[in-house]
């Protein structure tokens, strides 16, 4: 009798030790569970890229600041960024120009094997919308109540920017439409606010005009990488004159970094520091400048697709995350 009792109490013991360690093992496994839902959603990485292209010219003699404009655009959508993620400010006067002779066309090459200009071009801001005003309200968010969603930079603390800028320019300045400037100082300013509003993680932003350099030679605000064509007192210069058209049809800046990009695509592991590598004040008859102090990341870390491409690192879990599962009502 005593023996039966004795394994009566045993079972019982072992039953409640492997009730309490299922039961302790659970909470556990659920806590890591939510810890790394927690750590995939907090990710110090960035989640989204944009990309805000700028063409502050207008009229037929500035083709070219056009092609630049369109011939980057191409380059950002081939790389994967979305439209729904690209803002473009064009005057837009050129396609359809009387003097084109080959309407509804943009090329930035003689030999004109890509029309730019394409089917499929969504234009965010046009002719006179393309203001000083609408830039600076563009990159700090303070755009008027009803603006539609095309004409708003939706970034967050997350988000990656290309910003990129052509036309005419001088020592701290930058013409737009030939009516008005911004300078250095305007720039400077409204990247400080975009930062303090967390409306990015990281910017590069590249120039090309003359004396392009002087235009972040004011910048401030953190984690920010500027490129610009040419150094204060050079200009910057154009490259390949079409003369069925009459005019230049692109820069020279412009067109080799486009040249080293036609070698990359949206899985390509090539850094800043190959592209800036390759520059050469030689053949772009300017001397282009790099501002990293700014900036925390090495160029010889930081991929071109973190500005350029849309390809997001995907993070493999043996246990699937409980996302979407209906909890059973008690």
């Amino acid at each position: 009798m005593y023996v039966i009792r004795a394994l009566v109490r045993l079972a019982i013991a072992v039953f409640v030790a492997h009730t309490l360690c299922v039961g302790l093992a659970q909470a556990a496994g659920a806590g890591n569970t939510k810890k790394k839902i927690e750590q995939f959603l907090d990710t110090d990485n960035h989640t989204n890229n944009w990309a805000v292209l700028v063409c502050t010219s207008r009229f037929w003699f500035n083709y070219r600041h056009i092609a630049n404009t369109m011939s980057m655009y191409r380059t950002v959508k081939r790389m994967g960024i979305p439209d729904s993620h690209i803002i473009l400010m064009l005057a837009d006067d050129v396609a359809c120009n009387p003097r084109n002779c080959y309407p509804g066309t943009v090329f930035d090459h003689p030999q004109k094997t890509t029309d730019l200009y394409g089917d499929n071009v969504e234009v965010d801001y046009r002719g006179y919308e393309v203001t000083v005003e609408n830039f600076i309200r563009l990159l700090t968010g303070r755009v008027e109540q009803h603006t539609p969603r095309n004409k708003r930079l939706l970034t967050d603390d997350k988000s990656n920017i290309f910003i990129y800028m052509t036309g005419h320019g001088g020592e701290d300045f930058l013409k737009f439409q030939d009516s008005e400037e911004i300078n250095s100082y305007d720039i400077a300013d409204a990247m400080q606010q975009m930062w303090e509003k967390q409306r990015y993680r990281e910017i590069l932003f590249v120039i090309d005009t003359c004396q392009a350099n002087t235009m972040f030679s004011k910048f401030y605000a953190p984690n920010v990488l500027s490129i610009g064509s040419s150094k204060k007192g050079e200009n910057s210069y154009s490259h390949f004159h079409d003369r069925d058209i009459g005019v230049s049809v692109i820069d020279r800046f412009t067109y080799y970094n486009l040249e080293f990009f036609e070698s990359v695509d949206m899985s390509s592991k090539h850094t800043m520091a190959d592209l800036i590598g390759t520059y050469n004040a030689t053949l772009m008859h300017s001397t282009p400048g790099v501002r990293t102090d700014l900036f925390a990341r090495k160029l010889e870390k930081t991929y071109l697709t973190d500005f350029f491409g849309a390809v997001q690192e995907v993070e493999l879990t043996p246990e699937p995350f409980p996302i979407g599962q209906r909890q059973e009502s008690k």
